[in-house]
């Protein structure tokens, strides 16, 4: 198998192999591997210290963050304090410099006592417990040897957990699903206890022993954690659920949240108490050796461990599952299911080449999931123009935020001082209204991400300072706000975005100056002598101010700008054009105008959306007169050529209108995820795409068949395709629903 070695990251360390329950569904005595038998009772010396060695030396050579250790069994707790403070201050002691050490346990709880959590308190070890819901449900499992009921002693294991100096080390419940259950009982039990989390497991099973289906449905364990998830609803959510959590997650294109689900390479080892080093131990269900791989801490690296076939078959992600699998449109949240439950040892591709024995409940249960809450899924980015608008600004406005928090004093006196400003701006209802205004602006975007990637050096942070006073000054124009602004006049002038540029004093010069509102315009005070310039119309040209041209298109309010000016303009494929004469301006501005109107004849629907959302047209060289430039900027602006006719610039602005639309979507949400995992033939090419371009070639598609209806051919099987596609999101179905309905 082919690929980079994935390090693993969590360790179950199995310090002692017998236990005090007799719970008939358990996995490591009562099914098909009955290995157990033959190991140690508790962990020695010699395996603690060799695993700790072992393991640090895995951390250092993959320089890991962190490395997470479960303690686990059988029942943990038989090992005792002794032993298990050996294994605390082994680890600890292992990993002192080397990376961080998350110590867990996983316990039935029969056996906790303050003197197991002090200890546990002294090292940070956090414990989860297992709990199957009321005394009926976890009996019907968790019982003694005799027969005895474990619930009364596991509540007082959770409410001596819960005490106030221990609380800290809760990591939740864990719950095993058995369908004869009351699912409401089960959670409302669960939920009653406050628990950090709550964990559902399925119960282990594979082909060759399935699990129990005492109706037939093929679907009864996804109606089970449906009527789970409907309650779990209806309380408010009021504790985490890891399992739906986890869906929720991948529903929205986010990963999976646990090793059940999701096509993340699996990071887990097991060390028994011999100090064999297996596999996932859940194989153990399998059957006989399904888990070992022939190695130990005394002889064996975790590397050499890592690289096992049987290691590597659960760490490749979607080429590890079956192709019936690889073809389902909810692998990517599902992940083929846990890799025990696809055994079948007569599978014809394979033991483990099988979708899940849990398959139809995986996919009832991602459906059910998701029609339930796909409105909450949905970001308002997907939902309007509105929503996109919303979105794009809270975007500009987080990347705002994070500057200052990166620039902090490399910025110094001069950004603090602008920051300060900022807030003064954002005072009053105009200037916050204002502030938005020119944040929304197009380059804002390219301005703000470049800074972020430079400030580490304070030249960059500088830049960033002035650049800033630049918008607020535009700011308080728009919004009229009686404020001095401290400018930087860079080449003796002053750009103000979505304004324009004013000339101070002679070019090449630099210097600084006070702007103030004034009237409906501004002044400008050059620091230090110097004439005041006053501009009394900003729409207008003036002495020394040469405002963005302004274009009157049909059923536009307000017509877009040609920036040919601002200096943050160059953010396309193509260099932007240097400064418009008015002669080519003019000619230009004519070619757009009649170019918008072939749109409203053609296309009317679409030249309104052009008229509502598009701000901006940026003149750039070398491009081709039919073909925009989409760069790095927020929405509502588009590259264009000098040259070209009507019907090219027509097209030219449909394109880049419906890709800069797109783009804008994508910034602010997640329509689809694994994007080239998968490959898609598109019905007007051979060659194969990854879903995002197949996307976006329909999305555009769809614009240019208004204009040319030949462009539609094939938009409908496009559709269907990406409707069917495992990488769709929530949000993508949305956005796809609304091209169906568009068409």
């Amino acid at each position: 198998m082919t690929g980079p070695l994935v390090p693993f990251r969590e360790v179950v360390l199995k310090v002692h192999s017998r236990c005090d329950l007799a719970c008939d569904h358990c996995y490591v005595y009562e099914h098909a591997d009955q290995s157990w038998r033959t190991q140690p009772r508790a962990i020695s010396d010699d395996v603690i210290f060799r695993t700790a060695q072992r393991l640090a030396e895995h951390a250092k050579t993959h320089a890991l963050p962190s490395v997470s250790v479960i303690l686990h069994g059988g029942e943990p707790l038989l090992a005792g304090p002794a032993r298990l403070r050996r294994v605390c201050e082994e680890l600890t002691s292992a990993f002192d410099g080397v990376a961080e050490l998350d110590l867990r346990i996983h316990t039935n709880g029969l056996q906790l006592s303050p003197r197991y959590l002090d200890l546990f308190d002294e090292f940070g070890v956090r414990v989860g417990i297992s709990l199957d819901g009321d005394r009926a449900a976890n009996d019907r499992h968790r019982r003694y040897a005799d027969g005895r009921s474990s619930h009364p002693l596991v509540l007082k294991a959770v409410e001596l957990l819960h005490q106030e100096r221990y609380r800290h080390l809760d990591l939740g419940l864990l719950c095993t699903v058995d369908i004869r259950n009351d699912p409401h009982a089960v959670l409302d039990a669960l939920t009653e206890l406050e628990p950090p989390l709550i964990d559902f497991l399925l119960p282990h099973a594979t082909w060759d022993d399935p699990p129990p289906r005492p109706d037939g449905s093929p679907t009864a364990y996804a109606d089970w954690l449906l009527a789970v998830f409907d309650r779990w609803q209806e309380q408010g959510r009021q504790v985490p659920v890891r399992l739906f959590s986890s869906v929720l997650s991948t529903l929205s294109g986010g990963p999976s949240l646990t090793e059940s689900l999701g096509l993340a390479p699996t990071d887990l080892v097991v060390v028994e108490t011999d100090g064999r080093l297996e596999q996932v131990d859940s194989l153990k269900s399998a059957y006989e050796g399904a888990a070992a791989t022939g190695f130990d801490v005394f002889t064996h690296t975790f590397d050499e461990v890592a690289g096992h076939p049987g290691v590597r078959a659960r760490q490749l992600g979607l080429a590890g599952v079956g192709e019936t699998c690889r073809r389902c449109p909810v692998v990517r949240t599902c992940g083929g299911g846990l890799y025990t439950h696809r055994y079948r040892s007569d599978g014809p591709s394979g033991a483990f080449d099988n979708p899940s024995v849990y398959c139809a409940d995986l996919f009832a249960l991602v459906r059910g999931i998701e029609a339930r809450t796909t409105a909450e899924l949905v970001a308002p980015a997907v939902t309007g123009a509105a929503g996109a608008a919303a979105a794009q600004l809270d975007l500009d406005r987080t990347l705002l935020a994070r500057l200052n928090a990166d620039i902090g004093r490399r910025g110094g006196a001069e950004w603090e001082a602008a920051w300060e400003l900022a807030a003064a701006v954002e005072a009053s209802e105009e200037g916050a209204r204002a502030l938005d205004e020119v944040l929304a602006l197009p380059y804002a975007r390219g301005w703000l991400l470049g800074a972020l990637g430079s400030v580490h050096e304070r030249p960059g942070a500088v830049r960033a300072a002035r650049r800033l006073s630049a918008y607020l000054a535009a700011a308080v124009v728009r919004g009229g706000l009686d404020l001095p602004v401290p400018v930087d006049l860079s080449d003796g002038g002053l750009f103000l975005p979505g304004l324009g540029g004013l000339r101070v004093t002679d070019a090449g010069e630099r210097g600084t100056g006070v702007l103030r509102a004034a009237g409906d315009g501004f002044v400008v005070r050059p620091e230090g002598g110097g004439t005041e310039l006053r501009v009394v119309r900003p729409a207008e040209p003036g002495p020394g101010w040469r405002p963005l041209r302004r274009l009157t298109v049909p059923g536009a309010a307000s017509g877009p700008v040609l920036d040919d000016a601002d200096p943050f303009r160059d953010c396309f494929p193509v260099p932007a054009a240097a400064p418009l004469d008015d002669r080519t301006a003019a000619r230009l501005g004519a070619g757009i105008v009649e170019a918008w109107t072939l749109i409203g004849a053609k296309a009317p629907a679409r030249a309104a959306e052009m008229a509502d959302r598009l701000t901006t047209l940026t003149p750039l060289t070398g491009l081709d007169p039919a073909e925009p430039a989409v760069g790095r900027h927020g929405p509502g602006a588009l590259g264009i050529s000098v040259d070209g006719g009507a019907e090219e610039l027509a097209f030219a602005l449909l394109r880049g209108f419906r890709r800069a639309e797109l783009q804008a979507l994508v910034d602010v949400t997640d329509l689809y995820a694994a994007d080239g995992s998968w490959e898609h033939r598109m019905p007007w090419q051979e060659e194969p795409v990854p879903f995002s371009r197949l996307l976006a070639d329909t999305y555009e598609r769809m614009a240019l068949g208004a204009f040319e209806p030949n462009f539609l051919e094939g938009v409908p099987e496009a559709l269907d395709m990406l409707e069917g596609a495992a990488e769709v999101t929530v949000g993508g179905k949305r956005l796809l629903d609304l091209m169906r309905k568009e068409i």
